[in-house]
C-alpha cells in the first residue's frame, strides 16, 4: 500500500454506517443487560423497536456480533416430580391445552429445583396460562406441601379470593395430590387437574416457565457466580418474576409483557361494558 493511500484512510472520515454502529451497539449491550443478558436477536431487536430505537433485525444480530453478546440458552430438564401412589388423583382437565379466554380460568403449577451451597432450594410457580403471567411463586429448602400453598396464597393475594371458574393444573406429585393442597384450591373455588405420570407434556408449560427461569436467571448470564444460600435465590427470583411479568417479552403474547397483554385485555373489556351500558 502506498503512504498516501495509508494515511489517507487513517484520516479519512468514518461512514455514515459507522457512525450509525457507534451510536447504536452502547443502546443495544444496555437493553441486553437490563434484560438480564438473556435476549437473542429476535427479542433484543423488538426491545430495542419498543424503546424507539429504529433498527432491523440482521442490523441487531450484526452489531451483537460486533458487541459479543448474545442471548441465553437452555439446557435438559431434571425431573422432580414424585408420585404418591396411594394418594387419589384428580382427572386431567386440561388435556394439554393450556389456554384460556381469560385471566384466571387456568392456572398450571410445577416445581423444580437450584443446587445452592447451603443445600438444595426448591422452587414453586404458579402461571396463568392466559398472559403467561406468575401469580404466585415459593423458594424453600423443602419440597413439601406447604410451599405449595403457600404459593397459593401469594396468588390469592394478587388475584382475588374467589375464581369459580378455575382449573389448577399440576402433575402427579405428591404435593400436588395431598388433601390439603385439594382443600386450599377449594377455598378459592377452584377445581384441581392433574397431569399424567412422567410425561412432561402433560405439564408443557409449567415446564417452559421453569425451562428458562434456569436458563435465564439460575444459570443465567447475569448471574455474580454460584448460589450460595436459599435466601440469596429467592431474593433473585423476586427481582426476576417481576421483570418477568413487567418487562419480559413473550412470543406467545405478541411480543409484549404479561402485564401489557393482561391491561389491553381489562382495557377492551371495559369498552365493551361502556358500549353496552350506552346502548
Amino acid at each position: 500500500m502506498a503512504p498516501s493511500s495509508y494515511y489517507a484512510a487513517k484520516t479519512r472520515t468514518p461512514s455514515a454506517r459507522a457512525q450509525r454502529d457507534e451510536e447504536l451497539i452502547p443502546r443495544l449491550v444496555e437493553l441486553w443487560e437490563a434484560n438480564y443478558r438473556v435476549y437473542g436477536v429476535r427479542k433484543l431487536w423488538k426491545a430495542a423497536r419498543r424503546a424507539g430505537i429504529a433498527i432491523g433485525r440482521d442490523q441487531t444480530a450484526r452489531l451483537m456480533k460486533v458487541a459479543g453478546i448474545e442471548g441465553a440458552r437452555r439446557s435438559k430438564r431434571v425431573k422432580t416430580t414424585r408420585p404418591d401412589p396411594a394418594s387419589a388423583r384428580h382427572p386431567d382437565l386440561v388435556q394439554r391445552e393450556f389456554t384460556a379466554t381469560a385471566p384466571n380460568r387456568l392456572w398450571v403449577t410445577d416445581l423444580t429445583f437450584v443446587a445452592t451451597w447451603a443445600g438444595v432450594a426448591y422452587v414453586c410457580f404458579i402461571i396463568d396460562a392466559f398472559s403467561r403471567m406468575i401469580v404466585g411463586w415459593r423458594v424453600a429448602s423443602h419440597m413439601r406441601t406447604e410451599m405449595i400453598l403457600d404459593a397459593i396464597e401469594m396468588a390469592r393475594w394478587s388475584r382475588g379470593h374467589r375464581h369459580a371458574d378455575l382449573r389448577c393444573h399440576s402433575d402427579a406429585g405428591s404435593q400436588f395430590t395431598s388433601i390439603r393442597y385439594g382443600e386450599r384450591l377449594a377455598e378459592i373455588g377452584a377445581t384441581p387437574s392433574i397431569g399424567t405420570v412422567g410425561d412432561s407434556y402433560d405439564n408443557a408449560l409449567a415446564e417452559t416457565v421453569n425451562g428458562y427461569y434456569k436458563a435465564e436467571l439460575v444459570r443465567g448470564p447475569a448471574r455474580s457466580g454460584p448460589w450460595k444460600t436459599v435466601e440469596n435465590l429467592e431474593l433473585a427470583t423476586l427481582g426476576w418474576v417481576h421483570w418477568h411479568n413487567t418487562q419480559r417479552l413473550h412470543s406467545y403474547l405478541g411480543d409484549v409483557p404479561p402485564a401489557e397483554f393482561e391491561n389491553a385485555f381489562y382495557a377492551v373489556q371495559a369498552d365493551r361494558e361502556h358500549l353496552v351500558g350506552i346502548k
